[in-house]
């Protein structure tokens, strides 16, 4: 019989889109399933970390803030990912700027509302004892492309916590996610760079801009497009497989860069691959963004 938690909290409003998130189900490609979990994965590893939790316990996904929980029971909850406005109301009226990256003890009954931040996209918040909600293949994140696990959050939705069995992280000086409007990322080339005329030059000369398409699937980018050789014009390509980073190009040249729920597998040639390093900063990258790929 599975326990029933007795910690809970609820949503009453998720903002734009609010997703229950882990580290996701890596190693599972081979049966078409993508990585998925979090997309800033410091910034989620962190909002654990600081309240005491084990760093791949679920947690929150919010995409440009409106959240606003409360705490059914009294617990320690944590924002992280780029700074952001975050207040706690008490079911007295009053109200307290906590601000985001430190961990902050909610009594039954308060409130906990976070903005949109001023740059970058997602902000993750971390509960302690975790989002104790049933595993799908071994992960409790949301996968957009797939459909696996939760639904996204709704408003009033109520979430069991698991027990809590850390002690929240002391104060301390913690990494915050940043997201510049200009953003120079390094590319590997290949396996499919022979398939394009000059692409390193073609890429290295290029400002990209973050389409308004982009999603945690991957970032649409707009720009001069990317030509093919002659001889590779009209030549269609087998699937073949695909990893977060990998830079596909289809044929109106407009490169697309796979983030974590992108698909395993594709038929339009890979110019490169963005070294995984990179990819909690493209997952804060919003639309209208400038974007450069640097072949190395």
């Amino acid at each position: 019989m599975r326990r029933v938690s007795t910690r809970t909290l609820t949503v009453l409003r998720p903002g734009p889109l609010a997703l229950v998130t882990d580290l996701g189900r890596p190693g599972q490609a081979y049966l078409g399933i993508p990585r998925g979990g979090a997309l800033d994965l410091p910034a989620f590893r962190l909002a654990n970390r600081l309240v005491g939790n084990p760093e791949g316990l679920a947690a929150f996904e919010l995409l440009l803030g409106g959240f606003e929980l409360r705490a059914d029971t009294g617990c320690t909850v944590a924002v992280t990912g780029p700074p952001t406005a975050v207040t706690v109301l008490r079911e007295d009226g009053t109200r307290r700027a906590v601000g985001s990256h430190r961990a902050v003890y909610l009594w039954a009954g308060d409130r906990l509302l976070v903005a949109a931040p001023d740059s970058g996209l997602r902000n993750y918040v971390g509960c302690s004892g975790g989002l104790d909600i049933p595993a799908v293949l071994g992960s409790r994140a949301a996968d957009l492309l797939s459909g696996l696990g939760p639904q996204p959050v709704r408003a009033g939705e109520r979430f069991p916590l698991g027990p809590a069995s850390g002690s929240p992280a002391d104060a301390a000086p913690v990494p915050v996610s940043v997201s510049p409007d200009e953003l120079s990322v390094p590319v590997l080339l290949g396996p499919r760079d022979d398939w394009f005329d000059q692409p390193a030059t073609a890429l290295r000369a290029t400002w990209w801009t973050v389409g308004s398409a982009s999603n945690r699937i991957g970032l649409r980018l707009r720009g001069r497009p990317l030509r093919r050789c002659p001889d590779r014009a009209q030549v269609e390509l087998p699937s073949e497989p695909m990893r977060p980073g990998a830079v596909q190009v289809p044929p109106s040249g407009q490169p697309v860069i796979f983030l974590a729920d992108g698909p395993t597998t594709g038929g339009y040639p890979v110019v490169g691959v963005v070294d995984e390093r990179q990819l909690p900063a493209l997952g804060q990258v919003r639309p209208g963004s400038a974007l450069r790929l640097l072949p190395v």
